[in-house]
Protein backbone atom coordinates (compact mmCIF):
# COMPACT_ATOMS: atom_id res chain seq x y z
CA UNK A 1 0.00 0.00 0.00
CA UNK A 2 1.54 3.17 -0.95
CA UNK A 3 2.39 5.43 1.79
CA UNK A 4 0.25 8.63 2.48
CA UNK A 5 2.35 12.05 3.99
CA UNK A 6 0.73 14.38 6.30
CA UNK A 7 0.31 18.03 4.94
CA UNK A 8 3.19 19.02 7.59
CA UNK A 9 5.36 16.44 5.39
CA UNK A 10 8.29 18.66 2.88
CA UNK A 11 6.57 17.42 -0.12
CA UNK A 12 2.89 18.42 0.40
CA UNK A 13 0.78 16.52 -1.93
CA UNK A 14 -1.37 19.75 -2.74
CA UNK A 15 -0.29 22.51 -4.01
CA UNK A 16 -0.42 25.68 -1.87
CA UNK A 17 0.45 29.15 -1.55
CA UNK A 18 3.07 29.40 1.10
CA UNK A 19 3.93 32.05 3.11
CA UNK A 20 6.25 34.83 1.63
CA UNK A 21 6.24 33.18 -1.92
CA UNK A 22 4.50 35.82 -4.26
CA UNK A 23 5.38 34.22 -7.34
CA UNK A 24 2.42 32.51 -8.88
CA UNK A 25 1.94 29.15 -10.68
CA UNK A 26 2.47 30.29 -14.61
CA UNK A 27 1.35 28.13 -17.54
CA UNK A 28 3.53 26.65 -20.22
CA UNK A 29 2.54 28.94 -22.76
CA UNK A 30 2.52 31.83 -20.57
CA UNK A 31 5.93 31.08 -19.77
CA UNK A 32 6.76 30.45 -23.44
CA UNK A 33 5.30 33.88 -24.60
CA UNK A 34 6.88 35.58 -22.12
CA UNK A 35 10.36 34.20 -23.25
CA UNK A 36 9.16 34.72 -26.64
CA UNK A 37 8.85 38.39 -25.91
CA UNK A 38 11.90 38.97 -23.93
CA UNK A 39 14.38 37.05 -26.67
CA UNK A 40 12.61 39.26 -29.24
CA UNK A 41 12.81 42.60 -27.27
CA UNK A 42 16.48 41.72 -26.22
CA UNK A 43 17.76 40.33 -29.57
CA UNK A 44 15.60 42.16 -32.34
CA UNK A 45 18.44 43.49 -34.61
CA UNK A 46 21.40 40.39 -35.20
CA UNK A 47 23.96 39.29 -37.04
CA UNK A 48 25.43 36.12 -37.16
CA UNK A 49 28.49 34.69 -38.95
CA UNK A 50 28.40 31.44 -39.60
CA UNK A 51 28.48 28.47 -42.33
CA UNK A 52 25.18 26.95 -43.51
CA UNK A 53 23.96 23.45 -42.73
CA UNK A 54 20.84 21.68 -43.80
CA UNK A 55 19.78 24.03 -45.90
CA UNK A 56 16.26 23.68 -47.59
CA UNK A 57 13.49 25.06 -49.43
CA UNK A 58 10.07 23.91 -48.77
CA UNK A 59 7.36 24.13 -51.39
CA UNK A 60 5.86 26.99 -49.77
CA UNK A 61 9.32 29.23 -50.68
CA UNK A 62 10.53 29.40 -47.42
CA UNK A 63 14.02 28.59 -46.43
CA UNK A 64 15.03 26.81 -43.22
CA UNK A 65 18.29 26.31 -42.56
CA UNK A 66 20.76 25.79 -39.31
CA UNK A 67 24.17 28.34 -39.13
CA UNK A 68 27.13 26.34 -36.92
CA UNK A 69 30.87 27.32 -36.28
CA UNK A 70 32.96 25.34 -33.75
CA UNK A 71 31.10 25.76 -30.90
CA UNK A 72 27.21 26.37 -31.45
CA UNK A 73 24.40 25.66 -33.80
CA UNK A 74 21.47 27.88 -34.26
CA UNK A 75 18.50 27.39 -36.26
CA UNK A 76 17.07 30.00 -39.30
CA UNK A 77 13.89 30.74 -41.04
CA UNK A 78 13.91 32.87 -44.01
CA UNK A 79 10.46 33.25 -45.25
CA UNK A 80 9.71 33.74 -49.18
CA UNK A 81 9.94 37.36 -49.76
CA UNK A 82 13.41 37.39 -48.35
CA UNK A 83 14.12 34.56 -49.87
CA UNK A 84 13.46 35.34 -53.17
CA UNK A 85 15.46 38.91 -52.67
CA UNK A 86 18.94 36.58 -52.10
CA UNK A 87 21.73 37.91 -54.39
CA UNK A 88 23.41 33.97 -54.73
CA UNK A 89 22.55 30.31 -55.05
CA UNK A 90 22.93 29.43 -50.57
CA UNK A 91 24.11 26.46 -50.45
CA UNK A 92 25.42 23.68 -47.92
CA UNK A 93 29.06 24.85 -46.84
CA UNK A 94 29.36 28.14 -47.47
CA UNK A 95 30.12 31.12 -44.75
CA UNK A 96 27.12 33.45 -44.57
CA UNK A 97 26.50 36.60 -42.48
CA UNK A 98 22.77 36.41 -41.50
CA UNK A 99 20.37 39.38 -40.50
CA UNK A 100 17.60 39.36 -38.39
CA UNK A 101 15.62 38.95 -35.62
CA UNK A 102 15.89 36.18 -32.53
CA UNK A 103 12.56 34.38 -31.55
CA UNK A 104 11.76 31.45 -30.09
CA UNK A 105 9.40 28.41 -31.46
CA UNK A 106 6.84 27.53 -28.29
CA UNK A 107 5.61 24.47 -30.67
CA UNK A 108 9.11 22.67 -29.56
CA UNK A 109 10.55 25.29 -26.65
CA UNK A 110 13.46 26.36 -29.08
CA UNK A 111 14.84 29.64 -30.14
CA UNK A 112 15.76 30.50 -34.01
CA UNK A 113 16.67 33.10 -36.47
CA UNK A 114 14.17 34.90 -38.38
CA UNK A 115 16.83 35.93 -41.11
CA UNK A 116 15.63 39.29 -43.16
CA UNK A 117 18.99 39.25 -45.58
CA UNK A 118 22.18 36.92 -46.02
CA UNK A 119 25.26 37.58 -47.32
CA UNK A 120 28.39 35.98 -48.14
CA UNK A 121 31.08 36.16 -45.34
CA UNK A 122 33.66 38.03 -47.80
CA UNK A 123 35.58 37.14 -50.75
CA UNK A 124 37.13 34.36 -49.15
CA UNK A 125 32.93 32.84 -48.80
CA UNK A 126 32.28 33.91 -52.58
CA UNK A 127 35.22 32.66 -53.78
CA UNK A 128 34.77 29.15 -52.41
CA UNK A 129 30.71 29.21 -53.40
CA UNK A 130 32.88 30.00 -56.96
CA UNK A 131 34.81 26.83 -56.81
CA UNK A 132 32.14 24.80 -55.75
CA UNK A 133 29.69 26.12 -58.12
CA UNK A 134 32.72 25.39 -60.84
CA UNK A 135 33.49 21.32 -59.70
CA UNK A 136 29.77 21.08 -60.07
CA UNK A 137 29.30 22.11 -63.16
CA UNK A 138 32.60 20.53 -64.59
CA UNK A 139 31.57 16.99 -63.04
CA UNK A 140 28.56 17.70 -65.91
CA UNK A 141 30.93 18.24 -68.95
CA UNK A 142 29.28 21.59 -69.05
CA UNK A 143 33.20 23.01 -69.60
CA UNK A 144 34.15 19.68 -71.95
CA UNK A 145 35.73 21.29 -75.02
CA UNK A 146 34.64 18.70 -76.83
CA UNK A 147 31.00 19.83 -76.66
CA UNK A 148 32.17 23.54 -78.08
CA UNK A 149 30.85 24.78 -81.26
CA UNK A 150 32.54 26.30 -84.25
CA UNK A 151 32.05 29.97 -84.49
CA UNK A 152 30.93 31.10 -88.17
CA UNK A 153 33.36 32.68 -90.34
CA UNK A 154 31.12 35.63 -91.36
CA UNK A 155 28.17 35.47 -89.50
CA UNK A 156 24.87 37.78 -91.10
CA UNK A 157 23.43 38.40 -87.78
CA UNK A 158 25.34 38.94 -84.38
CA UNK A 159 23.07 38.84 -80.92
CA UNK A 160 23.91 40.58 -78.39
CA UNK A 161 22.81 40.55 -74.80
CA UNK A 162 24.36 43.37 -72.36
CA UNK A 163 22.80 46.79 -70.90
CA UNK A 164 21.71 49.28 -73.54
CA UNK A 165 22.85 51.53 -72.05
CA UNK A 166 26.41 51.13 -70.85
CA UNK A 167 29.52 51.62 -72.86
CA UNK A 168 30.01 48.06 -73.75
CA UNK A 169 27.68 48.16 -76.82
CA UNK A 170 29.02 50.98 -78.02
CA UNK A 171 32.08 49.66 -78.24
CA UNK A 172 30.90 46.56 -79.55
CA UNK A 173 28.89 48.24 -82.32
CA UNK A 174 31.81 50.63 -83.23
CA UNK A 175 34.32 47.64 -83.90
CA UNK A 176 31.70 45.69 -85.87
CA UNK A 177 31.80 49.12 -88.05
CA UNK A 178 35.57 49.25 -88.31
CA UNK A 179 36.07 45.88 -89.09
CA UNK A 180 32.94 44.52 -90.79
CA UNK A 181 29.74 45.92 -90.61
CA UNK A 182 27.07 43.65 -89.65
CA UNK A 183 23.38 43.23 -88.86
CA UNK A 184 22.92 43.58 -84.74
CA UNK A 185 19.89 42.60 -82.75
CA UNK A 186 20.62 44.04 -78.98
CA UNK A 187 18.40 42.25 -76.08
CA UNK A 188 18.81 44.50 -72.81
CA UNK A 189 19.25 42.94 -69.55
CA UNK A 190 20.51 43.74 -66.09
CA UNK A 191 24.18 42.45 -65.98
CA UNK A 192 24.16 43.34 -61.82
CA UNK A 193 22.32 43.17 -59.07
CA UNK A 194 18.68 41.44 -58.38
CA UNK A 195 17.76 39.64 -61.16
CA UNK A 196 20.25 39.82 -63.27
CA UNK A 197 20.80 36.47 -64.11
CA UNK A 198 17.74 35.75 -64.63
CA UNK A 199 17.51 38.62 -67.37
CA UNK A 200 20.73 37.06 -69.01
CA UNK A 201 19.59 33.52 -69.16
CA UNK A 202 15.94 34.14 -70.63
CA UNK A 203 18.08 36.63 -73.37
CA UNK A 204 20.15 33.82 -74.20
CA UNK A 205 17.44 31.41 -74.50
CA UNK A 206 15.31 33.62 -76.58
CA UNK A 207 17.75 33.91 -78.83
CA UNK A 208 17.70 30.34 -79.09
CA UNK A 209 14.03 29.79 -79.76
CA UNK A 210 13.55 32.95 -82.70
CA UNK A 211 12.37 31.05 -85.56
CA UNK A 212 15.19 30.64 -88.54
CA UNK A 213 12.33 31.78 -91.18
CA UNK A 214 10.65 34.30 -88.80
CA UNK A 215 10.11 38.18 -89.60
CA UNK A 216 13.75 38.98 -87.08
CA UNK A 217 16.28 37.46 -88.63
CA UNK A 218 17.69 34.50 -86.06
CA UNK A 219 21.71 35.33 -84.61
CA UNK A 220 24.18 33.36 -85.72
CA UNK A 221 26.17 33.95 -83.30
CA UNK A 222 25.35 35.35 -79.59
CA UNK A 223 28.07 37.74 -77.93
CA UNK A 224 27.22 37.69 -73.38
CA UNK A 225 29.31 41.06 -72.47
CA UNK A 226 29.35 43.23 -69.71
CA UNK A 227 32.16 45.93 -68.60
CA UNK A 228 34.97 45.10 -66.02
CA UNK A 229 34.39 44.68 -61.67
CA UNK A 230 34.26 43.54 -58.73
CA UNK A 231 33.70 39.76 -58.02
CA UNK A 232 30.30 40.98 -56.89
CA UNK A 233 29.84 42.60 -59.55
CA UNK A 234 30.18 39.58 -62.08
CA UNK A 235 28.46 37.50 -59.83
CA UNK A 236 25.38 37.17 -62.06
CA UNK A 237 27.47 35.83 -64.51
CA UNK A 238 28.48 32.58 -62.06
CA UNK A 239 25.29 31.93 -61.33
CA UNK A 240 23.95 28.72 -62.35
CA UNK A 241 20.49 29.52 -64.26
CA UNK A 242 23.31 31.54 -66.44
CA UNK A 243 25.59 28.57 -66.92
CA UNK A 244 23.23 26.06 -67.90
CA UNK A 245 21.69 28.99 -70.99
CA UNK A 246 24.96 28.85 -72.23
CA UNK A 247 25.62 25.28 -71.99
CA UNK A 248 22.00 24.47 -73.51
CA UNK A 249 21.96 27.51 -76.12
CA UNK A 250 22.34 25.93 -80.47
CA UNK A 251 24.00 29.17 -81.60
CA UNK A 252 27.83 29.65 -81.22
CA UNK A 253 28.44 32.30 -78.17
CA UNK A 254 30.93 34.24 -77.13
CA UNK A 255 31.74 35.50 -73.53
CA UNK A 256 33.34 38.70 -72.80
CA UNK A 257 32.40 39.52 -69.24
CA UNK A 258 34.96 41.68 -67.43
CA UNK A 259 38.11 42.51 -68.04
CA UNK A 260 41.14 39.82 -69.20
CA UNK A 261 42.40 39.29 -65.83
CA UNK A 262 38.26 38.69 -64.98
CA UNK A 263 36.59 35.03 -64.90
CA UNK A 264 33.72 33.21 -64.76
CA UNK A 265 31.22 30.71 -64.70
CA UNK A 266 29.94 31.91 -68.25
CA UNK A 267 33.43 31.95 -69.45
CA UNK A 268 34.35 28.40 -69.10
CA UNK A 269 30.60 27.30 -70.59
CA UNK A 270 31.03 29.85 -73.83
CA UNK A 271 32.30 28.38 -77.16
CA UNK A 272 34.69 31.44 -77.16
CA UNK A 273 36.42 33.49 -74.36
CA UNK A 274 36.76 37.27 -75.38
CA UNK A 275 38.81 39.11 -72.84
CA UNK A 276 37.20 42.23 -73.02
CA UNK A 277 33.91 43.15 -75.24
CA UNK A 278 36.14 45.18 -78.06
CA UNK A 279 37.40 41.63 -78.61
CA UNK A 280 35.06 39.84 -78.35
CA UNK A 281 33.50 42.10 -81.82
CA UNK A 282 36.99 41.58 -83.38
CA UNK A 283 36.83 37.85 -82.86
CA UNK A 284 33.09 37.63 -84.53
CA UNK A 285 33.77 38.78 -88.22
CA UNK A 286 37.01 39.65 -90.22
CA UNK A 287 38.83 42.87 -91.22
CA UNK A 288 36.12 43.56 -94.17
CA UNK A 289 39.52 45.19 -96.32
CA UNK A 290 41.57 42.22 -95.18
CA UNK A 291 38.88 39.79 -96.56
CA UNK A 292 38.40 41.41 -99.44
CA UNK A 293 42.59 41.17 -99.94
CA UNK A 294 42.48 37.56 -99.73
CA UNK A 295 39.57 37.34 -101.97
CA UNK A 296 41.71 39.18 -104.56
CA UNK A 297 44.42 37.06 -103.37
CA UNK A 298 43.01 34.08 -104.25
CA UNK A 299 41.33 35.00 -107.16
CA UNK A 300 44.71 35.79 -108.52
CA UNK A 301 45.89 32.73 -107.37
CA UNK A 302 43.32 30.28 -108.77
CA UNK A 303 44.03 32.32 -112.17
CA UNK A 304 47.94 31.41 -112.00
CA UNK A 305 47.03 28.06 -111.60
CA UNK A 306 44.45 28.02 -114.28
CA UNK A 307 47.66 29.19 -116.65
CA UNK A 308 49.93 26.90 -115.39
CA UNK A 309 47.40 23.68 -116.05
CA UNK A 310 46.73 25.55 -119.47
CA UNK A 311 50.57 26.08 -119.83
CA UNK A 312 51.49 22.12 -118.83
CA UNK A 313 48.49 20.75 -120.86
CA UNK A 314 49.82 22.52 -124.21
CA UNK A 315 53.64 21.34 -123.19
CA UNK A 316 51.80 17.25 -123.17
CA UNK A 317 49.59 17.70 -125.97
CA UNK A 318 53.59 19.37 -128.37
CA UNK A 319 54.90 16.24 -126.54
CA UNK A 320 52.41 13.78 -127.83
CA UNK A 321 51.90 15.38 -131.23
CA UNK A 322 56.08 14.66 -131.94
CA UNK A 323 54.98 10.94 -131.13
CA UNK A 324 52.22 10.62 -133.59
CA UNK A 325 52.90 9.60 -137.31
CA UNK A 326 52.38 11.84 -139.74
CA UNK A 327 49.66 12.52 -141.81
CA UNK A 328 50.74 11.08 -145.45
CA UNK A 329 51.84 7.84 -143.47
CA UNK A 330 48.78 7.59 -141.83
CA UNK A 331 46.84 8.06 -144.74
CA UNK A 332 48.97 6.36 -147.75
CA UNK A 333 47.44 3.24 -147.48
CA UNK A 334 43.84 4.25 -147.50
CA UNK A 335 44.71 6.42 -150.34
CA UNK A 336 45.99 3.63 -152.42
CA UNK A 337 42.89 1.55 -151.43
CA UNK A 338 41.00 3.96 -152.64
CA UNK A 339 42.64 4.62 -155.74
CA UNK A 340 42.73 0.50 -156.48
CA UNK A 341 38.83 0.65 -155.42
CA UNK A 342 37.75 3.55 -158.03
CA UNK A 343 39.53 1.81 -161.07
CA UNK A 344 38.17 -1.33 -159.92
CA UNK A 345 34.84 0.48 -160.41
CA UNK A 346 35.26 1.84 -163.51
CA UNK A 347 36.23 -1.26 -165.26
CA UNK A 348 33.22 -2.91 -163.24
CA UNK A 349 30.64 -0.44 -164.93
CA UNK A 350 32.32 -0.51 -168.08
CA UNK A 351 32.38 -4.55 -167.99
CA UNK A 352 28.61 -3.94 -166.83
CA UNK A 353 27.49 -1.53 -169.38
CA UNK A 354 28.88 -4.20 -172.24
CA UNK A 355 26.81 -6.71 -170.78
CA UNK A 356 24.09 -4.37 -170.65
CA UNK A 357 24.01 -3.33 -174.23
CA UNK A 358 24.33 -7.14 -175.12
CA UNK A 359 20.86 -7.78 -173.29
CA UNK A 360 19.29 -4.46 -175.05
CA UNK A 361 20.75 -5.38 -178.75
CA UNK A 362 19.15 -8.72 -177.84
CA UNK A 363 15.58 -7.93 -176.48
CA UNK A 364 15.08 -5.67 -179.59
CA UNK A 365 16.13 -7.95 -181.81
CA UNK A 366 12.46 -9.47 -180.41
CA UNK A 367 10.84 -6.74 -180.74
CA UNK A 368 10.62 -5.91 -184.79
CA UNK A 369 7.25 -5.00 -186.24
CA UNK A 370 7.03 -8.17 -187.99
CA UNK A 371 7.57 -10.69 -184.95
CA UNK A 372 4.60 -8.24 -183.24
CA UNK A 373 2.16 -8.20 -186.37
CA UNK A 374 2.35 -12.15 -186.15
CA UNK A 375 2.31 -12.34 -182.59
CA UNK A 376 -0.64 -10.38 -182.81
CA UNK A 377 -2.24 -12.48 -185.32
CA UNK A 378 -2.12 -15.79 -184.14
CA UNK A 379 -3.44 -14.18 -180.64
CA UNK A 380 -7.14 -12.80 -182.62
CA UNK A 381 -6.96 -16.03 -184.11
CA UNK A 382 -7.26 -17.61 -180.66
CA UNK A 383 -9.83 -14.79 -179.47
CA UNK A 384 -12.03 -15.78 -182.25
CA UNK A 385 -11.67 -19.19 -181.73
CA UNK A 386 -12.65 -19.37 -178.34
CA UNK A 387 -15.70 -16.75 -178.98
CA UNK A 388 -17.00 -18.97 -181.71
CA UNK A 389 -16.77 -21.79 -178.50
CA UNK A 390 -18.10 -20.00 -175.84
CA UNK A 391 -21.30 -18.61 -178.74
CA UNK A 392 -22.36 -22.52 -178.94
CA UNK A 393 -22.02 -23.26 -175.19
CA UNK A 394 -24.39 -20.29 -174.47
CA UNK A 395 -27.81 -22.13 -173.66
CA UNK A 396 -29.69 -19.54 -175.06
CA UNK A 397 -28.40 -19.03 -178.66
CA UNK A 398 -31.40 -21.76 -180.22
CA UNK A 399 -33.79 -19.45 -178.89
CA UNK A 400 -33.33 -17.71 -181.87
CA UNK A 401 -34.99 -20.99 -184.05
CA UNK A 402 -37.98 -21.27 -182.02
CA UNK A 403 -36.82 -23.03 -179.10
CA UNK A 404 -37.27 -21.67 -175.10
CA UNK A 405 -35.47 -22.68 -171.80
CA UNK A 406 -37.71 -23.66 -169.11
CA UNK A 407 -36.60 -22.62 -165.66
CA UNK A 408 -37.94 -23.08 -162.11
CA UNK A 409 -39.01 -19.64 -160.37
CA UNK A 410 -36.06 -19.56 -158.67
CA UNK A 411 -33.76 -19.29 -161.89
CA UNK A 412 -32.60 -23.09 -161.95
CA UNK A 413 -32.79 -24.52 -165.84
CA UNK A 414 -35.28 -27.60 -166.04
CA UNK A 415 -34.70 -30.60 -168.48
CA UNK A 416 -36.73 -32.95 -167.86
CA UNK A 417 -40.87 -32.75 -167.39
CA UNK A 418 -40.51 -34.75 -163.68
CA UNK A 419 -38.61 -31.31 -162.68
CA UNK A 420 -40.96 -29.35 -164.49
CA UNK A 421 -44.22 -31.17 -162.31
CA UNK A 422 -41.97 -30.84 -159.10
CA UNK A 423 -41.27 -27.38 -159.92
CA UNK A 424 -45.35 -26.49 -160.91
CA UNK A 425 -44.29 -22.94 -161.55
CA UNK A 426 -42.49 -22.08 -164.55
CA UNK A 427 -40.57 -19.64 -166.42
CA UNK A 428 -39.89 -19.85 -170.29
CA UNK A 429 -37.95 -17.94 -171.25
CA UNK A 430 -38.19 -16.71 -175.39
CA UNK A 431 -35.50 -14.86 -177.54
CA UNK A 432 -37.68 -11.85 -176.89
CA UNK A 433 -38.66 -12.58 -173.30
CA UNK A 434 -39.97 -14.48 -170.46
CA UNK A 435 -43.30 -16.25 -169.53
CA UNK A 436 -44.26 -17.61 -166.28
CA UNK A 437 -46.49 -20.81 -166.23
CA UNK A 438 -48.16 -23.48 -164.25
CA UNK A 439 -47.78 -27.22 -164.61
CA UNK A 440 -51.00 -28.89 -165.36
CA UNK A 441 -51.14 -32.32 -166.27
CA UNK A 442 -54.65 -33.04 -164.26
CA UNK A 443 -53.02 -34.63 -161.39
CA UNK A 444 -52.06 -32.15 -159.06
CA UNK A 445 -53.89 -28.88 -157.85
CA UNK A 446 -53.28 -25.59 -159.21
CA UNK A 447 -50.56 -23.75 -157.50
CA UNK A 448 -51.34 -19.92 -156.66
CA UNK A 449 -51.25 -17.84 -159.14
CA UNK A 450 -47.29 -16.28 -159.16
CA UNK A 451 -46.40 -12.83 -158.46
CA UNK A 452 -46.25 -10.68 -161.12
CA UNK A 453 -42.77 -10.76 -162.81
CA UNK A 454 -40.74 -8.15 -164.14
CA UNK A 455 -39.57 -9.05 -168.12
CA UNK A 456 -35.95 -9.06 -168.09
CA UNK A 457 -33.82 -8.49 -171.27
CA UNK A 458 -31.53 -11.33 -172.81
CA UNK A 459 -28.30 -11.09 -172.10
CA UNK A 460 -26.39 -9.15 -174.47
CA UNK A 461 -23.88 -10.91 -176.63
CA UNK A 462 -20.53 -10.17 -176.27
CA UNK A 463 -19.06 -9.01 -179.52
CA UNK A 464 -15.92 -10.23 -180.96
CA UNK A 465 -13.65 -7.80 -181.95
CA UNK A 466 -13.47 -6.44 -184.94
CA UNK A 467 -9.99 -7.90 -187.33
CA UNK A 468 -8.07 -4.31 -188.02
CA UNK A 469 -8.31 -3.56 -183.78
CA UNK A 470 -4.80 -3.65 -182.49
CA UNK A 471 -4.16 -5.34 -179.88
CA UNK A 472 -1.51 -7.19 -177.77
CA UNK A 473 -2.80 -10.65 -177.30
Amino acid sequence: MPEFRSDTDDAPLLAEQRPGDNALAMSVGELSFKLKRMVEGEFGHVRIRGEISGYKRATSGHVYLALKDDSAVIDGVMWKGAANGLAFAAQDGIEVIATGKLTTYPGRSKYQIVIDRMELAGAGALMALFEKLKAKLAGEGLFDAARKQRLPYLPKTIGVVTSPTGAVIRDILHRLEDRCPTHVLVWPVKVQGHGAAEEVAAAIRGFDAMPADGPTPRPDLVIVARGGGSIEDLWAFNEEAVVRAVAGCSIPIISAVGHETDTTLCDFTADLRAPTPTAAAELAVPVLADLRHTIQSHGLRTQRCANRYLERGREQLTALARLLPKRDALLGPQRQRADDAGQRLDRGLERRITLARGQLDRSSGALRPAVLQQQVTRNRDRLAATWRLVQSLNPDAVLDRGYARVTARGGATLSSATAAREAGALTLRFRDGSVDAIVDDGTTSPSPPPAPKVERKPPRAYAAPKPDQPTLL
